[in-house]
């Protein structure tokens, strides 16, 4: 019994070794890097005076509208700070043709700066992402900050996004 079991097993890792490569593996393009600069200011340095201080995200479409989206501090290659989101938020289908798909995810900024060693103001600002899926391809394709169309994909090229404020 024992070695009628060892031979389906050797026989079903024979058959999946023997699989097409033609079905391939759907690659994945969904890293956005968002700057936020005003009048030449990083604001998301806050050890600039009237920078933000304290950034939170948060998913719209989650189960709570204060849904929590991890998101990394990052600095680029020139020091300048950007907020890098990876996944997170719940995606919603918009969209959806046969093997393709269109996502979309809201995310609620707050933003708080320190004008005064007494006084803050907060910014509450919404980014909405839009992603495309294929067989082969899922990938961000537009995002909008405080609904203006902020980035349109542009093949082969990363996911970053500069808002002006």
């Amino acid at each position: 019994m024992k070695n009628l079991f060892f031979l389906a097993m050797v026989g079903f890792f024979a058959f999946l070794s023997c699989r097409n490569d033609d079905e391939g593996v759907q690659r994945i393009d969904q890293i956005l890097n968002l700057y936020i600069d005003s009048a030449g200011q990083d604001m998301l340095n806050s050890k600039i005076a009237g920078s933000y201080i304290n950034v939170q995200l948060n998913d719209v479409y989650g189960l709570r509208d204060n849904t929590p989206v991890t998101f990394s501090n990052k600095k680029d290659a020139d020091t300048l700070n950007y907020l890098e989101y990876v996944a997170g938020a719940e995606r919603l289908t918009i969209d959806s043709t046969g093997d393709f798909k269109t996502y979309e995810s809201k995310i609620a900024l707050s933003l708080t700066r320190k004008i005064n060693d007494s006084t803050t103001a907060v910014a509450n600002d919404t980014l909405i992402i839009h992603y495309s899926s294929s067989p082969q391809l899922f990938q961000v394709t537009k995002v909008w900050y405080n609904d203006l169309l902020q980035f349109t994909k542009v093949e082969g090229q990363p996911n970053i996004v500069k808002i002006q404020k």
